[in-house]
């Protein structure tokens, strides 16, 4: 089972990058009649990412960043990388994905995912607002086309490992 997981906030401008991956996923069939794939816009929703996830082997977790590189920048990122343990406080809105994936591991433990993979599209703008600007749009068409050759990729495994010898 794959999970692809959009994170961010659809009126933050290209803060709905990992939203808008997952809007085209939708578009183009990605998971429509595959049973073995899950698409979630989570939002800022960090508990859905991790009870998304629960019971997958692999985990993309979608979403933009604000590091200074060129606006529509691609990083790819191994999960174990951009995980961080939670510290408690008073305020749920702060439990992002990125601690979804600490906790996720330490309640779920073999129930969670090994396989986990961070998608992060440089942001132009965070400023209030709807819609992508071009660079960062570009780019979320891209990272959907990755995902979608790496579920083409994961389907073509599956079906070999099911072939007699």
């Amino acid at each position: 089972m794959i999970a692809v997981i959009g994170c961010g906030n659809a009126n933050r401008t290209d803060d709905a990058a990992g939203i808008e991956v997952i809007k085209l996923l939708h578009a183009r069939n990605t998971a429509r009649e595959r049973p073995d794939v899950r698409l979630l816009d989570a939002g800022t929703d960090g508990m859905a990412v991790m009870f998304a996830a629960r019971g997958c082997t692999t985990l993309i977790v979608v979403d933009s960043c604000w590091t200074g590189a060129e606006a529509g920048a691609i990083f790819e990122v191994p999960g174990r990388e951009v995980e961080n343990k939670f510290t408690p406080s008073l305020n749920l809105h702060e439990f992002r994905w990125d601690h979804a994936l600490h906790a996720g591991r330490q309640i779920f433990r073999d129930a969670f995912p090994t396989d986990v993979t961070a998608y992060l599209i440089e942001a132009h703008s965070l400023e209030f607002g709807c819609g992508l600007s071009a660079s960062v749009g570009e780019s979320a068409i891209k990272v959907a086309q990755r995902i979608e050759a790496r579920i083409a990729a994961a389907a073509s495994l599956s079906r070999t490992a099911e072939q007699p010898p």
